[in-house]
This record gives C-alpha cells, sequence and structure tokens, in this order.
C-alpha cells in the first residue's frame, strides 16, 4: 500500500475513529509518522510509530 492508496481508504472510515496498527503485542494507537527517504533506487517510505503516552 502506497500514500496515496492509504489516503484514499482513509477518506471513507469516519473521522472520528482512532488510527490503531496490529502489532505481536497487539493493538497500539498510532502516535505519529516519519518519512524515510531512500537514495539507493527503493521508494521512500513512511514508518508509523505509536503512542507511547500512558493515558
Amino acid at each position: 500500500m502506497n500514500v496515496e492508496q492509504l489516503i484514499e481508504a482513509l477518506r471513507t472510515m469516519p473521522a472520528e475513529a482512532v488510527v490503531l496498527y496490529e502489532g505481536d503485542a497487539g493493538y497500539s494507537l498510532v502516535g505519529g509518522l516519519h518519512l524515510q527517504p531512500n537514495d539507493n533506487g527503493m521508494p521512500d517510505e513512511v514508518i508509523l510509530f505509536p503512542d507511547m503516552s500512558d493515558g
């Protein structure tokens, strides 16, 4: 999935819904994202990271 596909999929969801991702330890809230540019001929990557807050 690329960024355009993700945005289009998210547009079909309720705006107030929280965004989670599934990992080995269960579900986590998405706390942010980071763009990892690649200069080796591979596509750039968007990396999602978890919300590390206690609440």
